[in-house]
């Protein structure tokens, strides 16, 4: 939970530094808030599961999943929806360049994660924004799946660090 964690929080730095039609709705959650809503979507998604949900609840749950950027960087339908709306606006440094991606950290986290650290989290979350494009092609996404495996960071972010989690 803590990684998914992280990966809102960095979600919501990118799509805060793209802006327009990607900028997130509401403030950056706390974990304690993130966490809240992420039980109560966890709930609303068995539920549907087992037994299912009126209207209503399905919004919810859909709203929820939006907030919390549910599979954001691991989803590729949902990495091409965002690269999408960004291009079509201009996009942004941070898509593609390592070191554009690097400034959406806080010097606190570049510190804790060192050069190399740094590297990886930007190498990890560019390849993630890689799985958008093999999408008919199982081979590449084979190939691009390994990648992001291959790169997964530690806990870092400044608000895992001051929740005492890191």
């Amino acid at each position: 939970m803590l990684l998914e964690f992280q990966g809102y929080v960095l979600a919501y730095r990118l799509r805060t530094a793209v802006g327009g039609r990607v900028l997130p709705a509401g403030a950056l959650l706390t974990l304690a808030e993130y966490a809240a809503r992420r039980l109560e979507r966890q709930d609303l998604a068995r539920r549907l599961v087992q037994t299912g949900l009126d209207p209503r609840q399905v919004q919810r749950l859909e709203a929820l999943s939006g907030e919390l950027m549910f599979g954001f960087w691991l989803n590729p339908a949902e990495v091409a929806a965002f690269l999408r709306a960004a291009r079509r606006q201009g996009g942004h440094p941070a898509l593609g360049d390592p070191a554009a991606f690097a400034v959406l950290l806080t010097s606190a986290e570049q510190a804790r994660l060192g050069d190399l650290g740094v590297r990886l989290v930007c190498a990890h979350h560019l390849t993630c924004l890689s799985l958008a494009s093999p999408l008919l092609d199982p081979d590449a996404l084979t190939d691009v799946w390994q990648r992001v495996e291959a790169t997964t960071p530690p806990l870092f972010v400044d608000e895992l660090a001051l929740a005492g989690q890191v």
